[in-house]
């Protein structure tokens, strides 16, 4: 049953809302408000977003083409696969090749050339491909200029460079375009059929000649046999130096294909202290490598060894480096992870257990009325402060001094006022919540469009909290605030 929230927020979606519809959008991706994650509806409140944004008679149209590039850059993080049904594909594909063809290269430029390799080339998808034809001469007019005149052949080729752009560069997109180029390696009649014997029949000699052709899985399937480890690549047992030199040969070639669990596996094998070529330093590099390429249990080793090593870290702020590591595994599923995380990472995803609840609620009814209240910059600044140090329970101090500008990182914030108290530590605190990232966003994006001298020394801004928060206590009801929330 839909909560009741969810509830107003369809309802005000079907009134034209914007924010609203792009609220309702976001819950049909990620399953707020314990709703089924459905990303063709997504899809759909999106469009009618976008078209509600254009539509409307905007007396400011630099602002209005800064709503349309969130509302796009919200559009990347759709998989645009799984919305060929949906009647607003047509506005999906259009949406990912201007995100895709943009100049500038981006977040969302990334991530929608990587939608559309998906779409276009990955054989998980060849039944939506084999549709796309008939999709695209029906539809032609609603394509981009540039693919008018391609067939699905065309329109793949230039997957396929995107493809190649992705696994050569170095975002989030790198691993999975790699892994991808590996499956669409071409694979010849005599690779398939040994592949099939060794898979029907178990027969050695089929998985050697498959190996020794280059075929990658019989090459790191030869290896881990040879090690003896079963699938979730952990010793069983102890094996001679030969049988281990082999195996490493086998994983080495595997792993120069970037195989993430031939890396992992030679991480293994040089820890064993039967193996002639023992190397821990060597063993680090390859758990490191096969972390790089996404595996969950080496993530998992990295972030512990680095969480272990970081009195000795040069790092700034540290931890850091370990809770990103040990985040990805996280996000992976490895239970192990969970306890760690919380070691290195502070939670607190309930903003109404924080002492800042009452006056963040004012600071954001202020901030939705500041063209009628007549807020100065630097009090709206303040405001947002506010907003995120409920979000992220910050002490006073660090509710004034911290750099807002660089407080987000992937997985946490990162609160360091030690440029002001030298004594205070610098904390880390887990990102849980889609409220959370989207009050460090719209702080973000009102701190990067003002001056740095703004706000002033200590003094000048605890001066200013004071006037600010009496402000936003007096002139703003517990009833006001109710309302705007509701």
């Amino acid at each position: 049953m839909a909560s009741r929230e969810f509830l107003k927020i369809l309802s005000s979606a079907r009134l034209g809302d914007v924010s609203a519809q792009q609220k309702l959008a976001s819950a049909y991706l990620t399953g707020a408000f314990k709703t089924p994650i459905q990303p063709a509806n997504a899809l759909i409140w999106l469009e009618k977003s976008y078209f509600s944004i254009t539509n409307q008679s905007l007396e400011n149209k630099s602002s209005g083409d800064a709503e349309i590039l969130d509302l796009l850059s919200q559009i990347a993080n759709i998989p645009l696969a799984e919305t060929f049904s949906s009647p607003a594909f047509g506005f999906g594909w259009d949406s990912f090749w201007k995100l895709a063809e943009a100049e500038k290269a981006s977040d969302a430029n990334l991530a929608a050339k990587w939608q559309l390799v998906n779409l276009l080339i990955n054989p998980a998808n060849q039944s939506v491909q084999s549709q796309l034809a008939d999709w695209l001469k029906k539809n032609s007019s609603s394509t981009l200029e540039k693919l008018s005149s391609l067939d699905v052949a065309g329109i793949q080729k230039i997957a396929k460079q995107y493809l190649q752009d992705l696994a050569d560069g170095e975002s989030l997109f790198a691993n999975n375009a790699k892994e991808l180029l590996i499956k669409l390696q071409p694979k010849n009649e005599a690779l398939s059929s040994l592949w099939k014997v060794w898979l029907d029949d178990q027969n050695d000699d089929a998985l050697i000649q498959a190996a020794e052709l280059g075929l990658t899985v019989a090459k790191l399937t030869l290896g881990l046999r040879l090690a003896q480890l079963d699938e979730r690549v952990e010793v069983a047992e102890t094996k001679s130096n030969a049988s281990l030199k082999k195996a490493a040969y086998w994983l080495e070639l595997a792993a120069k294909d970037g195989d993430r669990d031939a890396w992992y596996a030679l991480g293994e094998i040089y820890r064993r202290p039967q193996f002639s070529g023992y190397n821990a330093a060597e063993s680090d590099r390859c758990i490191d490598r096969a972390a790089d390429l996404g595996h969950p249990q080496a993530q998992l080793r990295k972030g512990a060894n680095l969480w272990r090593k970081r009195e000795k870290s040069e790092e700034k702020v540290r931890g850091l480096q370990a809770s990103y590591w040990v985040w990805q595994a996280h996000q992976q599923g490895v239970a192990e992870a969970k306890e760690l995380l919380s070691k290195i990472l502070e939670s607190c995803p309930n903003p109404k257990e924080n002492e800042w609840y009452e006056l963040a609620q004012c600071a954001e009814v202020a901030i939705n009325h500041h063209a009628e209240h007549k807020v100065d910059e630097d009090w709206l600044l303040l405001c947002h402060r506010i907003i995120i140090a409920n979000q992220f329970n910050f002490s006073k101090a660090e509710l004034l001094l911290s750099e807002v500008g660089q407080l987000q990182h992937e997985h946490c914030v990162v609160v360091d006022i030690r440029w002001e108290l030298p004594k205070i530590l610098p904390r880390l605190i887990q990102i849980e919540t889609i409220q959370q990232r989207r009050a460090l966003l719209a702080a973000g994006k009102a701190f990067a469009g003002s001056e740095m001298d703004l706000e002033g020394n200590l003094r000048q801004r605890r001066y200013r909290f004071d006037r600010v928060t009496n402000w936003l206590t007096t002139t703003f009801s517990k009833n006001q605030v109710d309302a705007e929330v509701d």
